[in-house]
């Protein structure tokens, strides 16, 4: 089985642009009150999770365009986002919740990317792809006033975390993940390859665990968006061992 990396489409043609955020995310650490362990403190991205729904939450206003607070108060607004989250998940600090809200304007293909770590279907796009058997796609509605005459309905999915980086393009002197905040402090490596014994087989689309900015597809995905015809995104295999 062949996997790639899915990316943006850089044509001219795609003027699509979200001004928009996630309606909830976790607080980013306080730099004067770290982990005690490892003595980080602030925030990371590339943790969507915009089917999760905190409206439940008495404290949901925490949530919201929330602060840097002190390890402690992170830990405990964690813990209650928890019970929310599907099995596969996993939090750190500023991992955002819920559907994006904001404007919208442009051209979106049948598949866009607002970032590399976030991807958005048409309906139609995501009904097709489903219809021929692509596993692991879960739609999730947004919040979005687009300024065009014809605007998209558009979803983003929310993807299971899997894989590993093989051992093999790992550096010898890289620090192992703190055990009580889960920080990791190294750099990607120089030569992405990927674990096969880590990567799933039950889904054909992905966020790569051990990268979550870097969201992957099988061949399965690959083979169907080509034979749908559906624009939008690039695809660049990726090195398996």
């Amino acid at each position: 089985m062949k996997f790639y990396e899915i990316s943006e489409d850089k044509a001219p043609r795609y003027t699509g642009n979200l001004n928009a955020g996630h309606t909830w995310s976790l607080p980013g650490v306080d730099w004067s009150q770290p982990c005690p362990t490892c003595r980080l403190g602030g925030g990371v991205g590339g943790l969507p999770h915009p089917c999760v729904d905190l409206s439940s939450l008495p404290e949901r206003e925490k949530f919201h365009k929330p602060k840097p607070v002190p390890y402690e108060e992170y830990v405990r607004l964690r813990e209650l986002v928890r019970p929310l989250l599907p099995l596969w998940a996993f939090l750190r600090p500023g991992a955002s919740f819920g559907p994006v809200e904001g404007s919208g304007l442009g051209y979106f293909g049948q598949l866009f990317m607002q970032n590399p770590w976030t991807l958005f279907a048409r309906r139609e796009a995501l009904e097709r792809l489903q219809a021929a058997g692509v596993r692991g796609l879960q739609g999730c509605p947004i919040k979005v006033r687009f300024r065009t005459k014809h605007a998209p309905e558009l979803l983003e999915l929310q993807m299971e975390l899997r894989g590993q980086f093989h051992p093999e393009c790992l550096s010898p002197d890289r620090l192992p993940t703190c055990p009580t905040c889960d920080s990791n402090q190294n750099h990607l490596p120089k030569r992405i390859l990927l674990d096969a014994a880590s990567l799933p087989e039950h889904i054909d689309v992905f966020r790569f665990r051990d990268w979550p900015g870097c969201i992957i597809a099988n061949e399965r995905m690959v083979e169907a968006v080509m034979r749908l015809e559906l624009d939008g995104v690039v695809f660049q295999e990726m090195e398996v061992r």
